[in-house]
Parts: structure tokens; C-alpha cells; sequence
């Protein structure tokens, strides 16, 4: 009687996990942000490695990360950075938080050299 139970588990188990993948299909599909990236000109994927284009990254970030007053939005802002110039992207709370972002990216990479395509989220999302 064991060994015959043992020898359904699997079977079983694996037909219930098939089951549940195929009834909730949301559960197996990663997530995509295709449309979202569509229409932008440049994605934090292509930004180089460059040594100098890192660093700037790496300040701005570090400036946006220090301030605790600033919400999760605005710590997880894109910041693409390609020959020196820095481009801003992602949604924010306030007009208050793009302005601050804006400013320390304009601090590290100077005013001219940065593109700011930040959005302020409503409250809702």
C-alpha cells in the first residue's frame, strides 16, 4: 500500500501544479513593461559602462537615496546616463520630489546635460 501511495504523489502532484497554472494563468506569466518602454528613446538597459557615465549615475543616485524624505517613487526613479547626458524618468508623488531630482541631477551632471521626463503619479496608483 506505501509504495503504491509514493508512486501517486508525483504523478499527482505534478497534475495539481498543472491544474492551478492553467486556471490562474496570471501566476505564470512574468511581468512586461513593453508598452510602457515603447515609446521612450532611452531604457536604463542601454546605458554603457562607461566609467564617466557611471560615476554620474552613481552620485545622482546616491543624492536621491540619502534623502529619507523622499518617497519609494522617487528612490526608484531611472537615471540613464549616455556621454554625460542624464535622463530622468519614472513617476514621483509630488512636483516638490521631480524638482528636488531634477536639482541633484542638475548639481552632478550640470543643468544643460539633463533630460527630465519624470512624472507626478496621482495618489491612487
Amino acid at each position: 500500500m506505501k509504495s503504491m501511495l509514493s508512486r501517486l504523489v508525483l504523478p499527482v502532484g505534478a497534475l495539481t501544479f498543472w491544474g492551478l497554472m492553467t486556471a490562474f494563468p496570471v501566476l505564470s506569466q512574468a511581468p512586461d513593461n513593453t508598452k510602457n518602454n515603447k515609446d521612450q528613446t532611452t531604457t536604463a538597459d542601454q546605458q554603457k559602462m562607461d566609467p564617466s557615465d557611471r560615476a554620474i549615475t552613481q552620485k545622482i543616485r546616491k543624492s536621491i537615496h540619502d534623502d529619507k524624505s523622499l518617497s519609494t517613487y522617487a528612490h526608484n526613479v531611472k537615471i540613464i546616463t549616455q556621454n554625460g547626458k542624464v535622463t530622468l524618468r519614472g513617476p514621483v508623488r509630488t512636483v516638490d520630489e521631480k524638482n528636488s531630482i531634477h536639482s541633484r541631477a542638475a548639481a552632478v551632471a550640470g543643468e544643460d546635460n539633463v533630460t527630465d521626463e519624470l512624472q507626478v503619479a496621482s495618489a491612487s496608483q
